[in-house]
């Protein structure tokens, strides 16, 4: 697969609903936070809805499949229920994520692997409802090469051990996670698959994967969310929009 000219931005709206839920009611609603992001410029909205709704729910997924004008990105664990729901919304896109009801967030990648059989039943009923599956994974050769097999045309590789690592200034394990990356968005685009990635994402490092060729897309929420509090959302969806571009032109901000 031919590298990106450019790079689009899917913005994670999920902890908009963690803010309502704490709380109860209505306010604040990501379908509104996901509009004012689609209007700063994102490429697209992103919503994980968890078998435990503790964040984002049904009624949510409905409203933000009636009035976004971005494509919807449902995030989902690979059970019966959620590939019912997401055959009843028909959202544009689906990326299957590891889940347990024990974690904070997102730990790690799908083991792709060592699940063949069952997701390619699940992808094969997504697709069939046209559905774009990706497939949330480590950047490890075995995964990406699963995917392949089981027939996703879309991967999104887990960053978050990256990130991890340069938070903690440890240069050289944020130097090998990166090299790991670099050489896996390679070889998935070398196999023909679209490459997303996310997970741990900040300005400075989202302007540094952005400046991979390979990468068409980061979807990124926690630390949008958590800046928006003091610059708010439209303000800092513009300016990450900025440094990925920035990133992607000028070869980003090291690793």
């Amino acid at each position: 697969m031919a590298a990106n000219p450019t790079i689009r931005l899917g913005v994670n709206i999920d902890h908009v609903a963690t803010v309502r839920n704490a709380r109860g009611g209505r306010h604040p609603d990501p379908v509104k936070a996901a509009e004012i992001a689609i209007a700063a410029g994102a490429d697209g909205i992103t919503a994980h809805l968890r078998e435990d709704r503790r964040h984002i729910v049904d009624d949510d997924i409905a409203r933000l499949k009636e009035r976004i004008t971005k494509p919807l990105n449902f995030e989902m664990a690979a059970t019966p229920e959620m590939v019912g729901i997401a055959c009843k919304v028909r959202p544009h896109a689906a990326c299957i994520v590891p889940e347990k009801r024990q974690e904070r967030t997102t730990e790690g990648g799908l083991d792709a692997a060592g699940q063949r059989d069952a997701l390619r039943g699940t992808v094969d009923k997504l697709a069939e409802a046209g559905i774009r599956v990706s497939l949330f994974i480590a950047a490890d050769p075995a995964q990406i090469e699963a995917a392949a097999v089981i027939g996703a045309p879309v991967i999104e590789i887990h960053t978050g051990a990256w990130c991890e690592a340069v938070a903690a200034g440890d240069a050289a394990a944020s130097a090998a996670e990166f090299a790991r990356i670099a050489r896996s968005a390679k070889h998935a685009s070398s196999m023909g698959l679209e490459v997303h990635a996310g997970h741990g994402l900040d300005f400075v490092t989202a302007a540094t994967i952005a400046a991979l060729p390979e990468i068409a897309e980061l979807n990124i929420g926690h630390f949008l969310i958590g800046e928006a509090i003091f610059d708010g959302l439209d303000a800092v969806v513009r300016k990450m929009h900025a440094m990925m571009n920035q990133g992607r032109r000028n070869g980003g901000a090291g690793g």
